[in-house]
């Protein structure tokens, strides 16, 4: 069974929306990004940390997907990371309330040893040093490494970032932040910009409106579906890029051709990710759901016309 390690936050967030609002619950981008790529048949682990006060139940939710929680570190007498946020009537923007660093502040990954060969690592939401940390760890070079980052680094880390984006195979952000870190309008020119910086793939996430993928001069958009009600768009990013990186570990190809395939996998899992709060739809996601929603994919995108 092919590797995935997966690099990110497993924290506590609290969260409102037009729709209601929530008290301290599972969050964090590891946590979505590894039950994404549960539904795939991939050995996948997480490196993060978190405080004394992380619920056992919530690590063995992760064990129960077999995901390998070996790489959590869990900091005695610690705090873990909490986010809060309240999202506008559209969804697609929010302010946050609360961020408390708490044992992240001080955070240095160590990769276990069993996954310093892994085929595929997904870098998510953090730091660059310690993106780069990691990637220093691994003993065999992946096959494939995707990153994940967003305008906080770009505004406070931009030199740290870029060293990182040197070293990574695909990045994945989303429009403002393709436009922030090229310094164009373009979404095409941006991707072009972006590529020369290292990545070979840019994916740049637009919400509801679905996902492009850039290499060379290829491009591939893959549409958002159109959901009737959207609860918590919170995950969503994250439970994507969980989909899109379990699909490549688990094929083992890693062309254009396949990243197309691996976006709408990704845009599919991340369809269910914002039904409900936090991490509920997707801790009840069975096989057959996702199945029936990627020929709703199908059926979206596939056409017959004549030229």
């Amino acid at each position: 069974m092919n590797k995935l390690l997966i690099v990110g936050t497993v924290a506590f967030d609290a969260i409102e929306t037009p729709f209601g609002k929530t008290d301290k619950i599972l969050g964090g981008a590891a946590t979505f990004i590894g039950l994404s790529a549960s539904h795939f048949n991939v050995k996948s682990g997480i490196v993060s940390v978190v405080g004394e006060d992380f619920p056992q139940e919530y690590l063995d939710l992760l064990t129960a997907r077999n995901i390998d929680i070996s790489g959590i570190e869990i900091v005695k007498g610690g705090k873990t990371f909490f986010w809060s946020g309240k999202y506008h009537n559209d969804l697609n923007s929010r302010d946050t309330l609360i961020t408390e660093l708490n044992v992240l502040a001080d955070f240095n990954p160590v990769v276990p040893q069993d996954f310093k060969n892994a085929d595929v690592v997904m870098l998510g939401n953090l730091h660059p040093f310690v993106q780069s940390s990691v990637l220093d760890q691994m003993e065999e070079k992946p096959k494939l490494v995707v990153l994940d980052t967003m305008n906080f680094w770009m505004d406070c880390a931009l030199p740290e970032l870029l060293d990182v984006i040197k070293r990574i195979d695909v990045i994945t952000i989303n429009d403002e932040e393709a436009r922030q870190l090229s310094g164009e309008y373009s979404l095409v020119k941006a991707a072009a910009k972006i590529q020369t910086m290292g990545p070979k793939y840019v994916v740049i996430k637009k919400g509801e409106h679905g996902a492009l993928l850039f290499h060379n001069k290829e491009v591939f958009f893959a549409p958002a579906l159109p959901l009737e009600e959207v609860f918590d768009p919170t995950g969503a990013g994250d439970t994507f890029a969980g989909g899109f990186s379990g699909f490549i570990a688990q094929s083992e190809n890693i062309s254009f051709s396949n990243m197309k395939n691996a976006i709408i996998h990704g845009s599919n899992l991340a369809s269910f990710c914002v039904e409900k709060f936090g991490t509920e739809r997707m801790l009840s996601l069975k096989k057959e759901e996702v199945k029936d929603r990627l020929k709703q994919f199908k059926s979206l995108t596939q056409f017959d016309i004549e030229i």
